[in-house]
């Protein structure tokens, strides 16, 4: 149950459709991908992914020296890998190029873990369900029209989902972002949530009249309005709106979520596997949100976050943007609106060897 080898690499996969998002073309989706092997034969896999080359082949060399540490420990010990690991890089950290390099690392290691145990990854980390509400949330880009997002949301639906999610921008008036969300609705039915993310692009004073425009066309949450750094903003926000806030995704350490939750900033939690350096940590801010009254979500890597939000009883929702299916057998499957955790042992995932060849970066 030793850890006996440790094998990163940088892959770069294409997807089928360009898009834009954030003023840049995201042309390819790139993984670092960590295999953890043990002395009794079992591999473990974790992944960070990312629509964006930026620092990804630094972050997957960070994580190829972090793994030299894991050599001789036990895969059985997660926690005390992963404070090993944090110790070693806390020159450099906590937060940062650090937890999104430890991030591939510790999910492997709990994926050889609950193989060693024969467990699925949900059960192991508390068995509440198996299986967690989720939302269609590939394909509603910004750019696209209302006529496309529309045509993508109803496809969502077709596929199960009972809940999609748009991103919206500062290009756009209140009142234009209004009639994308009720051309939405025409597509999908008054059954259907529709939650739209505005990806920290408003000012507060913006948000506050675009929240109330939003709202009165029927949103179910509204997600980074303003930047993650204005947790007053976001708090004084949710004391005026009636629609839910969502907030989250971008903070990287215990107390980033520490002072968002005290600030009664937030009504979601949304977390972000490779920000907050992987399960480990993930299992403490949720406990944390927990403690608050504060229900939890996954941002992306839905196959990983499913058995995480699973688990807990403070699960909220998942989201869908099957970022990782290029490289895998499969993804697990929708049914009914909600996203089934794998039953097969640790993450129950199979990666596509072809594919992984195909794509790595020399």
């Amino acid at each position: 149950m030793k850890i006996t080898g440790v094998a990163v690499n940088v892959l770069r996969v294409p997807v089928d459709k360009p898009y834009s998002a954030g003023g840049r073309t995201v042309d390819a989706n790139w993984h670092v991908l960590a295999r953890v092997t043990t002395s009794d034969g079992v591999e473990g896999i974790g992944y960070v992914v990312y629509p964006r080359p930026d620092l990804m082949t630094a972050i997957g060399q960070a994580s190829r020296e972090l793994g030299e540490h894991l050599v001789g420990m036990s895969v059985l010990e997660p926690e005390a890998a992963w404070e090993r690991l944090a110790r070693i890089g806390d020159w450099v950290g906590p937060g940062g190029l650090l937890h999104v390099a430890l991030a591939p690392l510790d999910i492997a290691v709990w994926d050889a873990h609950g193989k060693t145990l024969g467990q699925p990854l949900y059960r192991l980390l508390g068995g509440y369900r198996d299986r967690v509400p989720a939302y269609g949330s590939d394909g509603l880009w910004v750019s696209l029209s209302p006529t496309e997002l529309a045509a993508n949301a109803k496809q969502h639906v077709a596929d199960g989902f009972t809940a999609v999610k748009l991103r919206i921008g500062k290009e756009s008036t209140a009142e234009a972002e209004a009639r994308r969300v009720l051309a939405v609705r025409e597509a999908v039915g008054p059954q259907v949530k529709i939650m739209v993310d505005a990806v920290e692009s408003w000012s507060l004073a913006y948000a506050r009249r675009a929240g109330r425009v939003l709202q009165d066309a029927g949103i179910a949450w509204l997600e980074d309005p303003v930047h993650h750094h204005d947790v007053a903003g976001l708090a004084s926000l949710r004391r005026r709106l009636d629609v839910p806030i969502a907030a989250g995704e971008h903070l990287y350490h215990l107390d980033g979520f520490r002072t968002l939750l005290e600030a009664r900033a937030v009504d979601v939690v949304i977390l972000d596997l490779a920000r907050v350096g992987g399960v480990t940590p993930w299992r403490r801010i949720a406990g944390l949100a927990h403690a608050h009254g504060i229900p939890v979500c996954g941002h992306v890597v839905p196959e990983v976050q499913v058995h995480l939000l699973a688990a807990v009883a403070s699960g909220y929702m998942v989201e869908y943007v099957p970022r990782s299916a290029g490289i895998l057998t499969s993804m697990p499957r929708c049914e009914r609106g909600e996203l089934v955790a794998p039953s097969s042992p640790g993450l129950g995932l199979e990666l596509d060897a072809d594919a992984v060849r195909r794509h790595q970066v020399a």
